[in-house]
């Protein structure tokens, strides 16, 4: 019998919105299989989070954020069922911190599904030769190595993918176990659809002042 954690058990209530005790029960059933536990729940109908995920998201707000005396600005849309939660404190306060989160990390994408496919095929492509290129590979198929990269791409979706990036504020849970956890607590469904950041003087090419030849110019 695998051991029940409490973090285990809170991992699975921010995916779930089910309460402690049957998280606690849906993981021993499940002999501590997180996907199986899901599956109880929801079979079990306890799994709030999962029965809003279908439902349509039109209202929310554009939130935002600035930092560092101006120096990096961020605007994100999070949406949600009704405008009555979106005016609320707590979907309010979820905008606030996605927004501070983005400025702080520089996510590129909102969820996974925005990557271009084009985009994680040169990852792949990548991480193959770099497998290849490590001699403890040496005789392991393709079919083998393509597994191992598909656990690395984890990392790649840590770093440029908002929803899988640990939290800034508690990096326990990522932005997606955060929402996740609205969800449950507020009884509607919630998505990030986009976001932007901006960056004071991002993509301008400074100029170089030549000092000496300043100088020279004055005396000469």
């Amino acid at each position: 019998m695998a051991e029940i954690t409490a973090s285990s058990v809170k991992s699975l209530r921010e995916k779930t919105g089910a309460g402690m005790i049957d998280c606690k029960n849906a993981l021993t059933e499940a002999n501590g299989d997180e996907s199986t536990a899901i599956e109880i729940l929801r079979k079990k109908g306890m799994a709030t989070a999962g029965k809003k995920a279908g439902r349509v998201t039109a209202e929310g707000v554009v939130g935002s954020y600035i930092h560092m005396g101006g120096k990096v600005g961020v605007l994100v849309e999070i949406n949600c069922e009704s405008d009555f939660v979106a005016r609320g404190e707590e979907f309010q306060q979820l905008v606030k911190d996605v927004a501070m989160h983005i400025a702080a990390t520089d996510p590129r994408f909102a969820t996974r599904a925005d990557v271009p496919a084009g985009e994680l095929d040169k990852e792949r492509e990548i991480l193959m030769e770099q497998l290849k290129n490590d001699p403890k590979n040496a005789g392991k198929p393709d079919e083998v190595l393509a597994k191992i990269i598909e656990g690395r791409l984890n990392k790649f979706y840590e770093d440029n993918v908002l929803i899988d990036q640990p939290f800034v504020k508690d990096p326990s849970q990522t932005i997606g176990e955060l929402v996740t956890a609205k969800i449950a607590s507020i009884k509607e469904n919630i998505s990030i659809r986009r976001f932007t950041r901006y960056k004071m003087g991002e993509g301008i090419e400074k100029k170089a002042d030549d000092f000496a030849a300043e100088v020279a110019s004055m005396v000469g």
